[in-house]
């Protein structure tokens, strides 16, 4: 640390857990169903009801009744557009919004909202923090350009070690400035004793799932690099039919993907054996009807919710050996990691994981639990969120005077 800022870093240190969290503006591109507008409903509810006020801005989306029924205040503005005029006048929005409701922190969660943001953190002297949520496609100069407003923030959250390496790595960030602070799986919903049996009777009847028969699941959006194709593959060179294999996740209008899965299953023979699945809003159901589930991305995860989801619902997990899985899964202990791309490795892991007994079964998921509790619960993602926020509060307090 530079030690012209020692003084007010210290000042900051003593003062950031006293009092209630600073007020904060969290701004995303659209409030629909997805991992990082999870996050920032959770935060957003966790600043509520730590007595602080909390503002989300967004383009709009099914999220926002939630937000609105926990009384936080939503703002709609264009935010997910990358139109250069209108990023500009969203960051003026910003600025007499912050402003007028007295806000701290502003908090960007991607690279398009991020740019107004970061104007409007300028133009008010208000701090700006940013969440990395992926690596993002660096392409050429211009691009990687466009993503480094990500690092432009008083801190920057990497929700994994793996992305906070990519960070410094690529945008040669200041380690000072990251925190990695990983995804949280909400252990009030993905628990296994809150899942009736009905729910899961249900959800097995809906999708037709065969009895007595091992479950492998696949849950994800249809889209090519989460590996769909690699586990197909795999499924075939087990040359097993007392299996299910079940794909979960919308297509999101790729519909031509949904049909060469479907064909790749016919032509693998697979017709009995494997199956895709409309999505379903009860995942914890869905895990519980999984014997192993499996994360196959062919590409690095940033963080792998999956994998946590399954964790804390005590299933094994067979994942990709890259990204974030690498900090979620102790090898041979909550699951496996395998190549990524490799079908025959993944076949093995599959075998493999079928063979294990009623007793280390148990004790895999007992581990699981314990281990997605403790460093990847939405508890532990929001107490550490808002003491970030109330650090960087009271530097900028400190900064000031």
């Amino acid at each position: 640390m530079n030690k012209s800022l020692e003084p007010a870093a210290s000042k900051a240190r003593a003062h950031s857990q006293i009092g209630p969290p600073p007020v904060v503006l969290q701004i995303v591109p659209r409030l629909s169903v997805g991992g990082v507008e999870r996050g920032t409903v959770d935060i957003a509810a966790a600043l509520r009801e730590a007595g602080a006020r909390s503002l989300v801005v967004s383009a709009g989306g099914e999220m926002v009744r939630e937000l609105e029924r926990a009384g936080i205040e939503h703002i709609t503005l264009p935010s997910d557009s990358k139109n250069p005029v209108t990023m500009a006048a969203n960051a003026r929005r910003l600025a007499r919004i912050v402003r007028e409701k007295q806000v701290d922190i502003l908090h960007a969660r991607s690279r398009a909202p991020a740019w107004s943001a970061w104007r409007a953190a300028r133009a008010t002297k208000r701090p700006l923090v940013t969440t990395f949520h992926g690596t993002y496609g660096l392409g050429n100069r211009l691009k990687q350009r466009y993503n480094a407003v990500m690092t432009r923030g008083a801190r920057v959250i990497a929700i994994s070690d793996f992305i906070s390496e990519h960070v410094q790595r690529v945008y040669k960030t200041d380690p000072a400035l990251v925190s990695v602070i990983h995804r949280g799986v909400d252990t009030a919903i993905f628990d296994p004793k809150l899942v009736p049996p009905a729910r899961i009777i249900q959800l097995s009847n809906r999708w037709r799932l065969p009895d007595g028969v091992p479950v492998v699941m696949l849950p994800g959006r249809l889209t090519r690099w989460k590996g769909q194709t690699v586990f197909v593959e795999a499924m075939a060179k087990l040359q097993r039919r007392d299996l299910c294999a079940v794909i979960v996740g919308p297509n999101q209008g790729r519909t031509a993907y949904s049909e060469e899965l479907e064909q790749l299953v016919r032509d693998r023979d697979l017709g009995g054996v494997a199956r895709l699945v409309d999505e379903t809003r009860d995942m914890p159901a869905a895990l519980m009807l999984a014997d192993i589930v499996v994360s196959a991305s062919t590409d690095p995860e940033a963080f792998g919710r999956v994998i946590a989801e399954a964790g804390a619902m005590g299933r094994p997990v067979i994942a990709s050996d890259h990204g974030g899985a690498r900090e979620q899964i102790i090898e041979g202990e909550t699951g496996w990691l395998v190549p990524p791309g490799d079908a025959d490795a993944l076949a093995a892991a599959i075998e493999r994981a079928l063979s294990v007994s009623k007793i280390a079964r148990a004790s895999m998921a007992k581990l699981a639990m314990k281990r997605v509790r403790e460093n990847f619960s939405k508890e532990s993602m929001c107490e550490k969120t808002l003491a970030l926020y109330r650090e960087v509060a009271a530097e900028a307090t400190a900064g000031r005077e």
